[in-house]
């Protein structure tokens, strides 16, 4: 059976494209217009994924809430927002709530498809036992190449999966740099400059809220970022 996808979203038109991608792509997706028809319908029949847009209807922070009440009852349901808005604070707020992964609606199509697939393949992953040859140690900080997941000092990260796949390529040999490009195609995605820059904030302040003495990403000026110690 196919995958099922929910998508949240008001803008009918825009939801209905999006749906048609996903078809071609082999994909099950439903649609819901707003929050309440969406939390009814999961309660009967949970999907496989949810995308979610922040705004719905004359409720601006709909997607926000309902984010935060389906992580509190389904803990390993992959959440995604899908939203035009780009701030800072949004994508910072919806992490933190549980979502995923955050996507801005200006992302191409093959990248959201590489990213959903990601998650559902990490979803799977998580439901299978863990495998030692999987994992990579450097230090505090434990990497699980399967299930795309990440710790230090023994406490999850919560990485989406493009900040896993930067961590990923900077632990995986210390003391190397990486340049944007390199941690580009690491994360499998095409984005300027200041968006990997914003990334790596995100990854160190994710590190900081567990240890506030983190110091193990570096930035080398003019080249790029590489992980230090072991």
């Amino acid at each position: 059976m196919p995958p099922h996808i929910a998508i949240v979203e008001d803008e009918r038109a825009l939801a209905e494209n999006y749906r048609d991608a996903l078809h071609r792509q082999g994909f099950q997706v439903s649609l819901y217009a707003d929050r309440s028809s969406a939390q009814a319908a999961f309660e009967q029949d949970l999907p496989d994924l949810a995308i979610i847009d922040i705004g719905l209807g004359d409720e601006p922070e709909a997607g926000f809430e309902l984010c935060r009440d389906m992580r509190s009852r389904w803990q390993d349901l992959p959440i995604v927002f899908l939203t035009a808005r780009e701030s800072e604070l949004d994508i910072v707020s919806g992490l933190r709530l549980g979502a995923d992964d955050y996507f801005t609606k200006d992302i191409s199509l093959n990248e959201m498809f590489a990213r959903l697939s990601a998650l559902l393949r990490r979803a799977r992953a998580m439901r299978a036992p863990e495998r030692q040859e999987h994992i990579l140690e450097r230090e505090a900080l434990c990497i699980n190449r399967e299930r795309l997941t990440a710790s230090w000092r023994g406490e999850s990260l919560g990485l989406t999966v493009i900040e896993f796949r930067i961590v990923h390529s900077l632990a995986e040999r210390p003391g190397h740099v990486k340049s944007r490009d390199q941690l580009m195609s690491a994360a499998g995605v095409v984005q300027d400059d200041s968006t990997i820059t914003s990334h790596i904030k995100r990854i160190r302040r994710k590190f900081e809220e567990l240890d506030p003495q983190f110091d193990r990403i570096d930035t080398v000026y003019g080249l790029g970022y590489r992980w230090s110690g072991d």
